[in-house]
């Protein structure tokens, strides 16, 4: 299955929650799931029973919207969380939050996913001087993220990083906004990552 490339705002509105996926919009309290807090279509504002196993889909959907994955990526990620020791859902969302793009968004370089998303397939971020232009790059502690010399003062990088120093950034990331770059210092802990995704749901839907 593809990644999904349509109207965003409406994937928020079909779960009800808000899943970063818009920036500035977003920030401003613009986004169409505070004007339209309901599904979207003809019977969007009616209430549906869901079952267990919609449930344990909804939270695997949610986290691949949010993160930007495709179906393959996700299960490929979540065979790895599942081969390793500790919590399966925990390590799945450390996983998911180790990815290039995520970071570079944790770090404040880019207003959304979508859009760090871009900035590294265009060859835009260097990790520790390299170029780097895979997305789903693992990222190790330590190691520096940066935007390349001749994007720094690309103006929708600059916007993000003073909407970001007004909202704050994630306490697993240290940056130096005036130089555009970041250490990624550690491993997130998964109370410290805040989504609206139950990962225990993932891991049953797999188990199934």
């Amino acid at each position: 299955m593809a990644r999904y490339r349509g109207p965003v705002e409406k994937i928020e509105r079909r779960f009800g929650v808000s899943l970063a996926l818009k920036g500035e919009r977003r920030l401003a309290g613009k986004s169409a799931l505070d004007k339209r807090p309901y599904a979207p279509g003809q019977h969007g504002q009616r209430r549906k029973k869901i079952s267990e196993y919609g449930l344990q889909l909804n939270e695997k959907q949610k986290a691949k919207f949010m993160y930007g994955v495709s179906e393959k990526q996700f299960r490929t990620l979540f065979q790895e969380a599942n081969r390793r020791n500790g919590n399966t859902g925990s390590i799945l969302i450390t996983l998911l939050e180790t990815r290039l793009d995520n970071v570079l968004y944790r770090m404040g370089f880019a207003s959304t996913r979508r859009f760090a998303r871009q900035l590294v397939n265009h060859g835009h971020v260097l990790v520790d001087g390299k170029r780097v232009d895979i997305p789903s790059y693992a990222v190790k502690p330590g190691q520096k993220v940066e935007i390349r010399e001749k994007s720094k003062k690309n103006p929708q990088i600059l916007r993000a990083i003073e909407l970001t120093n007004q909202t704050g950034l994630a306490p697993w990331v240290d940056i130096d906004a005036d130089k555009v770059f970041g250490i990624f210092t550690r491993l997130p802990e998964r109370e410290e990552v805040i989504i609206p995704v139950e990962e225990r749901l993932i891991v049953e839907l797999y188990s199934k």
